[in-house]
């Protein structure tokens, strides 16, 4: 079901669509649609023509855009159906499966390539004022956890955890690093999957395990064509 948004005056039924398309996107996928999806949508052929309509749309004060990353549209004020955004910089890729090497520095802040805007009302109110980050999930491990390849992870920094949370951590002396359900136990730690074909990964007391931060939400992918 498509959504009324606000319409401002000069523009025509085809920017309407537009708009449309975008909070009722926005509603269904909890992110903006790509350039193409919106062509595809709206029967415009040409990339160069969509975003022709979305910088006019944005001259209106209707629509913010990002071009330096890709989906980088947000609609404004009460065009919103998701309300207030927050954004989240995606910092790399973190392994569900075997671990891979990663260097340290994925885990460190820096100016994102890439960004999710998540909806303020779907998170939990006490996350909400935290540094959160994302990481694209890469593997199956986690699939039993409704966690896929491909998807997005956002998590909010934290050096410990409780046992049955699910976290992002460094392995040091492996210089690797997993996203697993984290338990302590008596003669060290297990980082569990959520998949009966991998093993846990064991640790004893003494290999050092750096937790990097706590799950707090998962963005799952579309499969969809993106600019």
């Amino acid at each position: 079901m498509m959504m009324m948004v606000r319409k401002s005056k000069g523009l025509g039924e085809r920017h309407q669509k537009i708009l449309e398309f975008i909070a009722s996107y926005q509603r269904e996928y909890k992110h903006p649609p790509s350039i193409r999806e919106i062509g595809e949508h709206c029967k415009i052929s040409s990339t160069s023509v969509v975003n022709y309509y979305l910088d006019q749309l944005e001259k209106e004060g209707l629509l913010e855009r990002d071009r330096k990353i890709s989906r980088g549209m947000r609609l404004v004020g009460n065009n919103n159906p998701l309300g207030d955004l927050l954004r989240v910089p995606v910092l790399g890729v973190i392994q569900a499966g075997e671990p891979i090497p990663i260097p340290p520095s994925d885990f460190n802040p820096f100016t994102a390539e890439d960004t999710v805007d998540i909806a303020a009302s779907l998170m939990p109110s006490k996350e909400k004022g935290k540094d959160l980050f994302a990481l694209q999930v890469q593997g199956d491990s986690m699939i039993d956890a409704m966690i896929n390849d491909g998807d997005i992870v956002v998590l909010k920094p934290a050096q410990e955890a409780r046992n049955g949370e699910m976290v992002a951590v460094w392995l040091n002396d492996r210089n690797e690093t997993t996203l697993k359900y984290f338990y302590k136990e008596k003669d060290g730690y297990r980082l569990q999957p959520a998949n009966p074909a991998y093993k846990p990964i064991l640790l004893k007391k003494n290999e050092p395990l750096d937790i990097k931060g706590k799950v707090v939400m998962v963005i799952r992918k579309v499969d969809r064509l993106a600019v």
